[in-house]
C-alpha cells in the first residue's frame, strides 16, 4: 500500500515538472546564456582577475603593516591597524614631489609626441602606395625585436655629441621622429586602425577640397581617439617603468621614481638614523612596498579614468592576446 502511494506521488511530481524550463535555465536558449555557461565564465574571469590583482592586493596589505605586524606570522593579510608612517617615510625618502615631476616630464612628453608622430607614420603606411612600402614596413617591425643593448652605445654617443645627456631630451627627440621606445608597435597599431577607415570618407573629403594634410588632422585624427588613447597609455607606462635607457640618458643629474627605488635604502638610512649615537638602520619590507605603491599610484589613477577609452581602443585596433 505504501509503495503504491509513493508511486502516485512520484508520478504527480514528475507530471508537474517542466523539464524544458530547467534545461533552458541550465543550458540557455543558445547554449551560451545558461547558468552552467555563466558559472564557468565567471569562474574563469574571477580566477584570471585574481592572478592580476594579487600583487596589488599584497602590496597594499603589507604596506600598511607596522613592524610588529610584519614580524608576527599570525598577521597575514589584514594588519591590526593601518600604519601610515610607512607611507610618510617612503614619501620623504623618495623625495616624492621632486622625483614625480621629473618622472612625469620624462614619461608624458615622449608619450604625447609618440601619439601624434607614430599616427602620421602609420597613416602613411595605411593610406599611400609608394615603392618598397612593404619592405620599409618590415624594417620598421624588425626594429621592435632589436635588443636595447645593441643600440645603447650608438644612442649614447649620438646624444653625448649633441650635449643632450642629463635631460629628457633624448627620449623626446626620438619620439619626434616616431622612434624610441616601442615605436614600431605603435605604428603597427595605427596602421591596423587606419585600414578600417572607409575609403569613401577620404574620397568625400577630397571632393570637398581638402588636401591630404587637412584630411589627416581634421578627419582622421578626430575619429582615431581610441587608438590614440591606447598608444598614449602604452607609451606612458613603458616610459614610466623604463630604467635601463633612462639611467643612461639622465645620468646622475636627474632621477625618476623607479630609479629612486634602487637607492631607497640609502636615502631612508640617511633620513632616519636611529639612537643617540645615530646608528644606521635598514628599511623594512613594509616601507619598501609603500614606496612601490607610491610609484605605481599615478598610473593606477590614470588608468581608472581612461579605462573606458583604453578597452574600446583595444577592441577597435584588433589587439588581442592571440
Amino acid at each position: 500500500m505504501k509503495n503504491i502511494t509513493f508511486a502516485k506521488k512520484t508520478n504527480f511530481f514528475l507530471k508537474h515538472i517542466n523539464f524544458d524550463k530547467i534545461k533552458i535555465a541550465l543550458l540557455g536558449r543558445q547554449g551560451n546564456d545558461g547558468i552552467i555557461f555563466k558559472t564557468i565564465v565567471y569562474y574563469l574571469l574571477i580566477s584570471v582577475g585574481f592572478i592580476y590583482l594579487y600583487p596589488i592586493l599584497f602590496i597594499v596589505s603589507q604596506s600598511f603593516k607596522s613592524l610588529e605586524d610584519l614580524l608576527d606570522p599570525t598577521v597575514v593579510w589584514m594588519p591590526r591597524r593601518l600604519y601610515l608612517q610607512n607611507y610618510i617615510r617612503a614619501f620623504y625618502s623618495l623625495k616624492y614631489i621632486e622625483t614625480l615631476a621629473v618622472t612625469m616630464i620624462n614619461s608624458f612628453s615622449p608619450a604625447i609626441i609618440q601619439m601624434f608622430s607614430c599616427a602620421l607614420v602609420g597613416y602613411g603606411f595605411a593610406r599611400f602606395r609608394f615603392p618598397f612600402k612593404n619592405i620599409l614596413f618590415g624594417i620598421v617591425l624588425f626594429t621592435f625585436i632589436i635588443p636595447t643593448q645593441v643600440i645603447m652605445i650608438p644612442l649614447f654617443i649620438t646624444f653625448f655629441k649633441l650635449n643632450l645627456l642629463g635631460s629628457p631630451l633624448p627620449n623626446i627627440i626620438q619620439a619626434i621622429f616616431a622612434g624610441g621606445l616601442k615605436s614600431a608597435l605603435f605604428i603597427l597599431i595605427y596602421r591596423q586602425f587606419f585600414t578600417t577607415i572607409p575609403p569613401s570618407l577620404i574620397e568625400s573629403a577630397k571632393i570637398d577640397g581638402a588636401n591630404e594634410l587637412k584630411i589627416f588632422y581634421k578627419i582622421v585624427l578626430p575619429i582615431s581617439i581610441p587608438a590614440m588613447v591606447v598608444v598614449f597609455l602604452f607609451s606612458l607606462v613603458w616610459h614610466w617603468n623604463e630604467t635601463y635607457m633612462t639611467s643612461l640618458f639622465l645620468g646622475d643629474k636627474l632621477t625618476t621614481l623607479p630609479l629612486k627605488l634602487q637607492t631607497l635604502n640609502d636615502e631612508y638610512s640617511r633620513l632616519y638614523l636611529s639612537g643617540s649615537v645615530r646608528q644606521r638602520i635598514d628599511i623594512n619590507e613594509s616601507i619598501r612596498l609603500a614606496a612601490t605603491m607610491l610609484i605605481i599610484l599615478p598610473l593606477l589613477i590614470l588608468y581608472l579614468f581612461a579605462q573606458k577609452w583604453f578597452v574600446e581602443g583595444i577592441e577597435r585596433t584588433g589587439i588581442t592576446g592571440e
